[in-house]
């Protein structure tokens, strides 16, 4: 089985983390996910998560350390999401593949419709806290 890599950003804030909608027309439109993308050949994952954060989000980031991997298979791919602390360095925050953002506390995520490859990502993140 093939894996896509696809990197995700953990961004905290006041302690929340930032989670994007899906915009209606885009994979798994209305869910809600960690922003970042798909790996380009050559691109190492921080480099993919800078160039997807200003590209989808308008913003510039300091990529810190991984956090945790999680695989998933939907109908249409697999996917391997890498996700990483973030740290949001600049430019205010404009929607290209999104309909909205939201600072969320790790406790409040069960009220947000995730992409199924996020939830992982999250159980990790509530046991490092």
């Amino acid at each position: 089985m093939e894996f896509i890599d696809v990197t995700a950003a953990v961004i905290w804030k006041n302690e929340k983390v930032l989670i994007a909608q899906r915009a209606p027309g885009e994979h798994l439109e209305t869910f809600w996910e960690f922003p970042g993308g798909k790996i380009e050949k050559g691109e190492t994952p921080e480099q993919c998560l800078k160039r997807e954060l200003f590209e989808e989000l308008g913003i510039d980031v300091k990529v810190g350390p991984f956090i945790a991997e999680s695989r998933f298979s939907y109908k249409s791919k697999n996917i391997r999401l890498l996700a990483y602390e973030v740290v949001h360095l600049g430019g205010d925050f404009s929607l290209k593949v999104h309909s909205a953002v939201a600072w969320v506390a790790l406790d409040d995520m069960a009220n947000y419709r995730l992409a199924p490859a996020d939830i992982p990502i999250i159980q990790k993140l509530k046991q490092r806290n």
